[in-house]
C-alpha cells in the first residue's frame, strides 16, 4: 500500500482481529493515526465505495455490533513494516462509521473513526466496587486484567508517597468506569495512564506512573543540515512566562491551621533538557489541598508543577522513508542544526501520521524545560 520500503497491513474483528479482506485492503485510500500525550489516540480509516460495494455490508454489520453490549466493538490493528521490521502502529477499536454518498462519475467514502482500548475500558459503569487494603497500583493491575483478552499488559508503578486506609477506618470503592477510576486515581498522586501498542502486535502496555522524559533517544531531527536534513519544516515558540511555582496546604492536626509548602519542581524522572531552565514568574496557590493528607498534597502539588515548566515547544513534519523510522510519541528525540538556542533532546508531546498510497508522513510537537542544549553533542 505504501512506499518503497514500508508495508501496512490491516487488521480487524472483536477482540481478536484477523487480516482485513482483499476488498477492503483495495478500498482503503488513507489513514490517519493520532497519538499525544495526556489524550486517548484516535484513528481514522478512509474507504472509496460505490453502491454496490461489499463494503456497505461489511461496516454496517460492524457498526451493529460495536452499538450491543452483548458483543465486543470492533478491534483495529495496524500493523506497519518498515525496512522488514514490523511494528504497530495503532491497536484500538471502531466508535464511528460516516458514510458520504459519491456524485455520479467519482466513488463515495466511508470514514471510519476510532479511539484505543481506553474505550473498552469507559464503556461500562462499576461504581461501589470496594477495593479493601489494597494500594492504588494494586487496584490498577485489577482493574486492567479484566481486558486480558484484548493483549492489555498492566504495568503499574508504585506511587512515591502511599497512602493505604484500614478496612476498618475506610475502604475505598469505585466511581464510574474503570477508566474514569484510574484516571481520577492518577491525577490524586501525579500520575498518568495510557495504552501504548506493542511491543508485539496484538499486545499493549498499559501504563500507569510518572510521566517518564528519560530513556534512549530518538535519531535526531536535522534542520538545514543540506543532505542530512530529514524534516520537511521545524519552527519553535519560547514562552518564558510560563513557570509555576505551586503552593500546596498541609492542615495543622492540632490547632487546625493550613501550612503553606511550595513544591518545586524535582522529578528525578523528569530532568532538565535545557541549561537555561524555565524562569519562575508566577505562584498557583492550590487551596483544595488542605483537606488531603499531606502525602496526596505533596503528590498533587507536583503534578502541577510538572505541567508548568515546558516553556519550549516545536512542531514540524517529516517524511518517515527520508527519516528512516517511525517517530513515537511519549519519548524522546534530538534536534539539530537549529542554533544554540534550540539544539539538543526535547520530548515528543504529540504526533500525527498520515498514511496513503505511496506516502507516509508524520506531524509531531516537541517540548522542552529550557534553553541551550545540555549535552555539547546531540546524537545522531
Amino acid at each position: 500500500m505504501l512506499a518503497k520500503g514500508i508495508q501496512m497491513t490491516l487488521m480487524m474483528g472483536p477482540v481478536i482481529p484477523l487480516p482485513a479482506p482483499r476488498v477492503v485492503m483495495d478500498a482503503l485510500s488513507s489513514v490517519e493515526v493520532r497519538t499525544s500525550d495526556g489524550a486517548a489516540s484516535g484513528f481514522q480509516l478512509s474507504f472509496q465505495f460505490t453502491s454496490k460495494s461489499e463494503l456497505n455490508t461489511i461496516f454496517l454489520i460492524a457498526a451493529g455490533n460495536s452499538a450491543s453490549m452483548a458483543t465486543p466493538p470492533l478491534r483495529v490493528l495496524l500493523i506497519v513494516t518498515l525496512n522488514g521490521t514490523p511494528q504497530p502502529l495503532f491497536d484500538g477499536v471502531m466508535t464511528n462509521v460516516e458514510v458520504q454518498a459519491g456524485s455520479p462519475g467519482s466513488p463515495g467514502t466511508v470514514t471510519v473513526t476510532g479511539e484505543d482500548l481506553t474505550k473498552v475500558m469507559d464503556m461500562q459503569d462499576f461504581s461501589g466496587l470496594p477495593f479493601p487494603a489494597l494500594p492504588v497500583e494494586a487496584r490498577v493491575a485489577l482493574l486492567c486484567a479484566k481486558y486480558a483478552a484484548f493483549g492489555l499488559i498492566p504495568l503499574p508503578i508504585p506511587i512515591l508517597f502511599p497512602d493505604v486506609s484500614i478496612p476498618i477506618d475506610k475502604i475505598p470503592a469505585q466511581k464510574g468506569t474503570d477508566l474514569q477510576y484510574i484516571r481520577q486515581l492518577a491525577e490524586d498522586v501525579g500520575y498518568v495512564f495510557y495504552i501504548d501498542p506493542g511491543p508485539a502486535p496484538g499486545t499493549n502496555i498499559a501504563y500507569f506512573g510518572p510521566e517518564i522524559k528519560l530513556g534512549i533517544p530518538q535519531p535526531a531531527l536535522n534542520v538545514d543540515m543540506d543532505a542530512l536534513t530529514n524534516v520537511e519544516s521545524l519552527s519553535f515558540t519560547f514562552d518564558p512566562t510560563k513557570g509555576v511555582l505551586p503552593i500546596v496546604f498541609i492542615q495543622n492536626q492540632l490547632t487546625r491551621l493550613p501550612i503553606p509548602i511550595p513544591i518545586p519542581n524535582l522529578n528525578p524522572l523528569q530532568p532538565p533538557l535545557g541549561a537555561l531552565p524555565t524562569p519562575i514568574t508566577n505562584l498557583k496557590i492550590l487551596k483544595d489541598t488542605a483537606k488531603l493528607n499531606p502525602m496526596q498534597a505533596i503528590s498533587r502539588g507536583l503534578a502541577e508543577a510538572k505541567k508548568s515548566q515546558d516553556s519550549v515547544s516545536a512542531s514540524g513534519s517529516l517524511d518517515v522513508l527520508r527519516y528512516g523510522r517511525v517517530l513515537k510519541a511519549r519519548g524522546l528525540v534530538g534536534v539539530r542544526g537549529a542554533g544554540i538556542a534550540y539544539d539538543g533532546l526535547y520530548y515528543v508531546q504529540s504526533v500525527k501520521s498520515t498514511l496513503k498510497r505511496g506516502e507516509f508522513k508524520q506531524s509531531f510537537t516537541l517540548t522542552r524545560n529550557g534553553l541551550v542544549s545540555i549535552t555539547p553533542r546531540v546524537p545522531p
